[in-house]
């Protein structure tokens, strides 16, 4: 149910769809984004678009997407959907306009449902993403704990995440030396 549904605001929902109940695990932010993506398979969409909000999770898990957090996003999303130009902009776009509007709410249940519809493959391939997200600098304490949550809600071990992460030690803010202002 949407915080709209809850509170008696939203709309009807009219035609061949009134009667038929949403599938189970389907969020909002889900929905909005299949629409887009209507030309697709409606279970390829689906894929696609929980995807792109869990980028959109880690890139703004310091409260902040920067403007080559969000091309590297577009980037990611065209190259494993082979979705054209035009669309990836559109799904990242949305992605992050649910995510800043319901993220707090939705990070969980996309997530969810992802883990059901994704092999163990794909997991570890939207991990591999993750990171590369999040090392657009460095990759913060705040994106690498986001991103741990991330594997424990997808079921992916410990040991492969820590895997995938020493790939990009060299980016983590943990490791980076220091530096005092010169005086």
């Amino acid at each position: 149910m949407s915080i709209l549904e809850f509170l008696g605001l939203a709309r009807p929902r009219e035609g061949a769809d009134a009667g038929r109940a949403a599938p189970s695990g389907d969020t909002e932010t889900v929905r909005k984004i299949v629409t887009a993506l209507e030309s697709m398979d409606p279970d390829r969409a689906r894929f696609v678009a929980a995807f792109a909000f869990i980028l959109c999770r880690v890139a703004r898990a310091d409260l902040y997407i920067s403007p080559a957090e969000t091309r590297l996003m577009e980037r990611v999303v065209m190259e494993r959907s082979g979705l054209p130009e035009e669309q990836a902009i559109l799904v990242v776009q949305m992605a992050k306009t649910q995510n800043t509007l319901f993220g707090g709410t939705e990070n969980f249940l996309v997530t969810r449902e992802f883990n059901k519809i994704a092999t163990h493959e794909q997991k570890l391939a939207l991990l591999e993403c993750l990171f590369a997200i999040a090392s657009d600098e460095m990759i913060s304490t705040v994106e690498d704990n986001e991103i741990s949550r991330i594997c424990s809600e997808l079921q992916i071990s410990h040991e492969e995440f820590v895997s995938v992460r020493m790939a990009y030690r060299d980016h983590r803010a943990v490791f980076k030396k220091i530096q005092k202002p010169s005086e």
